[in-house]
């Protein structure tokens, strides 16, 4: 079997971007959240807030997407970009020996926020920050060594020098055309979730390009979300000191 990388975000984290960047080298068998489709949309839904009548796919389930998942990587390099809550039922030693894993964080006062703003009756348990901290640290146990971490600010700030080190910890070469394309891609297509409405500004985008870094306090915001930011903070500060950091 070929490697499968496996990028374990959090939903608003800058992951669909990273993964349209991955998509552009061309060397890769790209996924766009496998386990989350079948995790909200699986003939046996899990998430939280599902209720009858809501979409699901006869025949699709976690199983079925690791299933193909294998059969993808039989014929060569996947790359998959996903989050941790979606599979936690699964991390046994053996499965997770399949994946050569990366973590992408990002700060929750910004990912908690565009979460709330987008669906403000989110269920925590959608937000993913514990289980990926928990699978983190289970994969640290594992395997002796921390898995490498990437902070979404470090890499917009500096995308081509992140790029490279994200690509030198999974073994891949770094491909400098892969971070900038023609505007007017369609990231929708490799989408499940309402029709890939929310990338339309990554469909007008032109690459990864150096951004400003931003700050975003949350006192002012809905009593909810504060009180999000404040369970979920310790999770983001646990892996922030392991990630990758920019020379």
């Amino acid at each position: 079997m070929h490697k499968i990388i496996a990028l374990w975000a959090v939903p608003r984290s800058t992951s669909t971007a990273f993964e349209w960047m991955m998509r552009q080298r061309g060397d890769l068998d790209c996924l766009h959240e496998p386990f989350g489709e079948a995790w909200y949309q699986g003939e046996d839904p899990f998430w939280p807030r599902y209720k009858d009548g809501e979409k699901t796919t006869k025949g699709l389930s976690i199983k079925s997407v690791w299933d193909d998942i294998q059969t993808r990587a039989k014929n060569g390099p996947v790359f998959l970009k996903d989050f941790p809550h979606y599979i936690n039922h699964m991390w046994t030693p053996d499965f997770l020996s399949n994946f050569t894993h990366a973590f992408l964080i990002r700060d929750p006062a910004k990912t908690i926020s565009s979460v709330y703003n987008k669906w403000p009756d989110f269920d925590e348990l959608e937000v993913g920050f514990p289980e990926q901290r928990a699978l983190f640290d289970l994969l640290t146990a594992l395997n002796g060594t921390p898995p490498p971490v990437i902070d979404s600010d470090d890499l917009l700030e500096d995308p081509d020098k992140m790029v490279a080190a994200f690509c030198d910890a999974v073994d891949i070469p770094f491909i400098a055309e892969a971070m900038s394309w023609e505007p007017g891609g369609d990231p929708s297509a490799h989408s499940w979730w309402d029709g890939g409405s929310f990338h339309a500004n990554l469909a007008q985008s032109t690459g990864l390009t150096p951004q400003v870094r931003r700050y975003i306090e949350v006192d002012d915001a809905p009593e909810r979300v504060r009180r999000v930011h404040r369970r979920m903070k310790p999770h983001y500060d646990h892996l922030y000191q392991h990630r990758i950091k920019p020379t």
